[in-house]
């Protein structure tokens, strides 16, 4: 799907902001006028565009009172995707992403009006976009990053983005991959048209490798009033070697009979079709009619270098493993009581796995008493954080404790950390794990349902991981940050 205009913006704090690269596709925006019809909004010239959208991300110097549509509460932004106000109107949907010091940007084509607001998920070029920035981004943080060669990079765009992107349309999103092979299209007797990410032969063994790699999230509070919360985000890695200049490849994702489905898939701009069934299952959907437990195929030629097939969350019945904390002042003394427990359904066999609980605004750890159930506890050298070493396994049991006291000592460093919401008794227990060969939603990827439309015979290997992602469990004794689950548009 295409997309009406590209930018790279550079921007410090203290700095104003600068436009280092940009790109309008009046082709793309002709077509915008009529599919908007009356709630089209023209693209203002670059450094009008530049002023507003730092506005919207409160990046001037003249935002930093606050603002009430964009800073309150009611507003709970979860994408990138912002409504930048310009001239003529309200410009949407602008996709900007801030990696070091630049912004990225993109106006995606809706190919209908935008009043009312369509949601994000029936936007067919809002996932392509996304990538393309991504293109960009892995593309412009390779190398040494010098001036130089930032530079240098700078005069690639163009031609990148010309193979990449003709006339609007994203048909290759490794903008890294492109500017390896400079000769994308070899003058060959070909009578078909060869797509940018194959233009040249991959020599060597046939093989693919499929990787499913899931992120669990989680917020436990152990509160009547206070609602826990988990979340998986999972992304599906795929590396074909094959010889072919256009391989035609359908890996399909499994679920086991209780497995969690797949919601919000994203799929990679190589993907040639997918089942729409796919697409419109949704973790904001007022019901659970979307729910779609598969099989998942993707049709795609692949790319030469490593890409991700596709992007899923997934809302499971339980999170891996369940926590209790509790921190308590006695006068000098903190007392602390962690309690763990790995649900029964989950693989238990760890690469690491340990608990980190920090100590914000009160100094180092002047001495220390505890009793552990199971592992090992460690002081770490700045004296201001506990780690709780569980290992490679739960026992049998499944349930862990840790109970002690904390002692500080009445001065304050420099280099002490501090925080400004873990005060008095808001704290929290971090946990760190990671398991191979499984995934919390059950997903995976059948080496003998992979099916190449091609001469080679490729072998096909395939992992799992389980990681664990701000997984955070906060102090029963005290007030805590709450995350909620609904969205506020």
């Amino acid at each position: 799907m295409p997309i009406r205009g590209l930018w790279l913006l550079s921007y410090k704090p203290g700095q104003s902001g600068m436009v280092r690269f940009s790109r309008r596709y009046p082709t793309v925006e002709k077509r915008a006028k009529t599919l908007n019809k009356a709630s089209y909004v023209n693209i203002p010239e670059d450094s009008d565009l530049l002023k507003s959208l730092l506005h919207e991300l409160g990046l001037t110097d003249d935002n930093k009172n606050f603002v009430e549509y964009r800073d309150s509460c009611s507003r709970i932004c979860k994408t990138n995707v912002h409504t930048v106000s310009v001239t003529e109107g309200k410009l949407w949907p602008v996709l900007a992403i801030q990696k070091d010091d630049f912004i990225y940007v993109c106006l995606p084509l809706v190919e209908q009006p935008l009043k009312p607001t369509p949601p994000l998920i029936s936007i067919n070029s809002i996932s392509e976009a996304f990538a393309l920035l991504l293109g960009m981004i892995s593309f412009m943080n390779s190398g040494q990053n010098s001036e130089a060669d930032v530079v240098s990079k700078l005069g690639q765009l163009p031609l990148l983005l010309t193979q990449a992107c003709p006339l609007g349309s994203p048909i290759d999103t490794i903008l890294l991959a492109l500017s390896d092979n400079p000769n994308t299209i070899p003058v060959s007797s070909q009578t078909y048209k060869c797509p940018a990410w194959r233009a040249t032969r991959q020599k060597g063994k046939a093989q693919i490798e499929i990787n499913i790699t899931e992120k669990v999230k989680s917020t436990q509070y152990n509160k009547g009033d206070d609602s826990d919360m988990w979340l998986v985000n999972g992304t599906v890695s795929c590396k074909c070697n094959l010889e072919a200049i256009t391989p035609n490849v359908i890996v399909s994702l499994n679920l086991p009979a209780n497995g969690s489905p797949l919601q919000d898939i994203l799929a990679h701009p190589c993907v040639t079709s997918v089942d729409s069934s796919m697409l419109i299952s949704s973790s904001v959907a007022a019901t659970e009619d979307s729910a779609f437990s598969g099989p998942y195929k993707f049709p795609f030629i692949p790319p030469l270098d490593l890409f991700h097939l596709c992007y899923y969350t997934s809302q499971i019945p339980v999170p891996p493993i369940m926590g209790a904390y509790q921190l308590v002042e006695d006068g000098q003394n903190l007392q602390l009581s962690v309690k763990l427990k790995l649900h029964e359904s989950v693989k238990n066999g760890f690469d690491y796995c340990e608990a980190q609980i920090p100590f914000f605004n009160r100094g180092q750890i002047k001495h220390f008493e505890y009793k552990v159930s199971y592992g090992q506890l460690e002081l770490s050298r700045e004296k201001s954080l506990l780690i709780w070493v569980i290992g490679q396994k739960f026992p049998k049991s499944l349930d862990i404790s840790l109970s002690g006291t904390v002692t500080f000592g009445s001065e304050i460093h420099p280099n002490d950390p501090v925080d400004p919401i873990c005060v008095g008794n808001t704290a929290y227990v971090k946990l760190y794990f990671r398991i191979p060969e499984y995934s919390l939603t059950g997903c995976y990827a059948d080496q003998h349902s992979v099916q190449v439309f091609s001469s080679a015979k490729p072998k096909t290997i395939t992992s799992r991981e389980l990681i664990a992602s701000d997984y955070y469990i906060w102090n029963s004794k005290a007030p805590a940050p709450v995350v909620f689950r609904s969205l506020v548009t």
